[in-house]
């Protein structure tokens, strides 16, 4: 878990197809709506992209993302 790396969303760009709160096993995002919302940002796991890769309008950043991927080890298929 990590406290220096989380998703943020761009609410400009994102079409709220939900695929981000579906897939993140975490509790990173509030599960009652498809809008994503980031409630848990050190639930996220570092060097995780998981929730990124499905998002179909790439509105999806990390905070701490240098662009050198470190590897998930979440076991999370991401």
């Amino acid at each position: 878990m990590s406290k220096k790396w989380y998703p943020t969303i761009n609410y400009e760009t994102c079409i709220e197809c939900g695929a981000c709160v579906g897939k993140c096993t975490h509790s990173v995002y509030a599960k009652e709506t498809q809008t994503p919302k980031v409630i848990f940002p050190e639930g996220c796991i570092d060097g995780c992209h998981g929730c990124q890769n499905l998002c179909p309008t790439q509105s999806i950043q990390y905070v701490g993302d240098t662009g050198q991927s470190a590897g998930c080890s979440c076991n999370c298929n991401c």
